[in-house]
């Protein structure tokens, strides 16, 4: 007789044994007789029992005789059957049924029960594998009953000596029982979760310990084992929230940051202060003796020469008119001759009224041109008819720190307040810079009624401004004196500009043959000396170099001019000063 590994049914041959496997097994899921895991066909049950189970099975020796117990139950389970005497297992069929088997050896008090006992004991403890089973196989259990023990797999079992109890260790808590059937009923109990048979075909999630590696069945135990190791390593001598310690990093991290921001800002006021005079360094009459003492002290003037010019200086100061040192006069008509004689490039040009040219001094050098170029301004209003009665007080050109005060005066009675507030409304001992809105305010106090435009953005390709061209030359065209050639003669003072960095005075502008425009500039940058050769000679192309500005020569992001064009009445100037309280330039485009 053959005996069926997976339900110990026994048959005739090898052919019976192939049908039943067949029916009984590979068509049919089988369950595993060690643990609950089911669902599984005849090759993975096989594989599992070899993989899974291979610690708790111990393999018969196949040079020993099976003991006299198992031999009676084999004995008992063959005269069950319908087998004649003949037909008995023999000894060597035996070991290897027990040894496809894996029989354990913990099973020893159970082979001691009788056959029906054992039969009995196993439904009652393994209902659910046994209901698995056919009924037309359940009268061939049998002694192989003794192997679908449903002890955990990793359970040990132990017999204390000298005595007939068995210990046994759960092998999920370590609890131990003094029987299988305790074993049993407390791994059902308290461990039901981790018996659960996971779907076939579908991989059963892992939920892996951060701390010591081990693998839980679910969330809720994994937190559980989480918290037990935090609970071990508190100590409350520290900080462990990384919550806490990552809000104090951050906390250090941004006032490290403000503290840095802070410095950062306060080096780049006090650059911006010194840029623009502001620093308390000194004002015209502090940087005019230091230069002139540096002067002496490296051999390039006389000490007689610095005391004959530092009193001119103080004398200036003391009368709050310039002292004419830096003033070109007639470098206007220079350019009308040249143009009448040898502009031959040029198709007409358009000139302001007569002014005199002023360049920056040794008190004023880096940060006087706004000064130098009001000082161009007035003498072109000066020496026009038309505003000379109104500036019969100005009839004297006035020095710099007496610019410097009118401003301040034009301040105090109300205007642009925005421009007094950026300069904490002191302008006298300092270096500071001015530009279009401090001049529009100075001539506005004059009684002189001013246009402030701005040339906000380019107008043209490559970061040209055509417009102001245009503007310039509209400005010029609409009043003139006469014509001597092709020379237009303009009854309208000059033109205040104004960029980033630097200012300029426009005198007049040029249309060239190629109908191209150039701007005509005096710098107060320029030399002194220079402009004064330019009178005493005949003017050629080159010298007109420090003068002509093509229109793709400005190309400065912004621009911003000042341009008189008349005379204010008090009323006017009454509404121009509420005006100023929110200053607003006119915007081209």
């Amino acid at each position: 007789m053959l005996v069926c590994d997976i339900c110990t049914q026994e048959v005739s041959c090898e052919d019976d044994m192939k049908s039943h496997l067949l029916l009984a097994h590979m068509e049919q899921d089988c369950c595993c007789p060690f643990c609950s895991v089911s669902g599984l066909t005849y090759d993975e049950l096989s594989s599992h029992i070899h993989t899974a189970h291979a610690d708790t099975l111990e393999p018969w020796s196949s040079e020993e005789e099976p003991c006299e117990d198992v031999r009676e139950d084999m004995t008992s389970s063959a005269s069950s059957s319908n087998c004649t005497p003949d037909e008995e297992l023999s000894t060597a069929d035996y070991k290897v049924t027990a040894e496809e088997c894996k029989v354990p050896l913990d099973v020893e008090r159970i082979n001691n029960k009788t056959e029906s006992s054992c039969k009995e004991e196993y439904i009652s403890r393994n209902a659910d594998t046994v209901s698995s089973i056919p009924a037309s196989e359940d009268s061939e259990l049998g002694s192989a009953l003794v192997i679908h023990n449903s002890a955990p797999p990793t359970a040990t079992a132990t017999h204390i000596a000298g005595s007939d109890d068995l210990v046994v260790e759960c092998p999920f808590c370590g609890e131990v029982k003094n029987s299988i059937d305790k074993l049993e009923l407390h791994v059902r109990m308290d461990h039901a979760d981790l018996l659960a048979s996971p779907t076939k075909g579908i991989g059963v999630q892992q939920y892996e310990c951060p701390m010591c590696s081990l693998v839980c069945a679910n969330g809720n135990i994994l937190q559980e084992h989480v918290n037990l190791h935090l609970e071990e390593n508190y100590d409350t001598g520290k900080i462990t929230s990384d919550t806490v310690l990552a809000r104090q990093l951050q906390a250090e991290e941004d006032t490290r940051r403000r503290v840095e921001e802070s410095e950062r800002e306060k080096a780049e006021f006090q650059e911006l202060q010194r840029q623009f005079g502001l620093d308390n360094s000194g004002g015209y009459r502090q940087q005019s003796v230091q230069n002139l003492e540096r002067a002496v002290a490296r051999g390039r003037m006389h000490p007689m020469e610095f005391h004959l010019q530092k009193s001119k200086m103080m004398e200036s100061l003391a009368t709050g008119v310039d002292d004419g040192r830096t003033k070109t006069s007639g470098v206007l008509g220079a350019l009308r001759q040249y143009y009448n004689n040898a502009g031959s490039e040029v198709r007409r040009v358009w000139l302001c009224s007569p002014l005199d040219h002023f360049s920056n001094s040794a008190g004023d050098k880096g940060w006087g041109c706004g000064f130098r170029n009001f000082q161009m301004l007035l003498s072109s209003a000066l020496l026009d008819d038309t505003y000379k009665d109104l500036l019969q007080d100005y009839r004297s050109i006035p020095c710099i720190p007496k610019i410097q005060a009118l401003i301040e005066d034009a301040w105090k009675e109300g205007f642009d307040p925005q421009g007094a507030s950026h300069f904490n409304g002191k302008l006298r001992g300092t270096r500071a810079w001015i530009g279009a809105c401090e001049i529009y305010c100075l001539l506005t106090t004059l009684r002189l009624k001013c246009r402030l435009l701005d040339f906000h953005t380019p107008s043209g390709p490559s970061g040209t401004h055509p417009l102001l061209f245009e503007w310039v030359l509209n400005y010029f065209a609409s009043d003139t004196r006469g014509t001597e050639g092709n020379v237009v003669c303009c009854s309208k003072p000059a033109i205040y500009l104004q960029h980033q960095g630097h200012s300029r005075t426009i005198v007049g502008i040029e249309e060239r043959k190629n109908k191209s425009y150039c701007l005509l500039l005096f710098d107060p940058g320029c030399p002194s000396e220079t402009m004064r050769r330019i009178t005493r000679q005949n003017v050629d192309a080159a010298d007109l170099k420090h003068f002509r500005k093509y229109i793709g020569g400005l190309k400065h992001k912004q621009y911003q001019i000042v341009a008189v064009e008349g005379i204010l009445s008090p009323e006017e100037k009454a509404v121009r000063l509420q005006m100023s309280k929110v200053f607003q330039a006119e915007r081209i485009p």
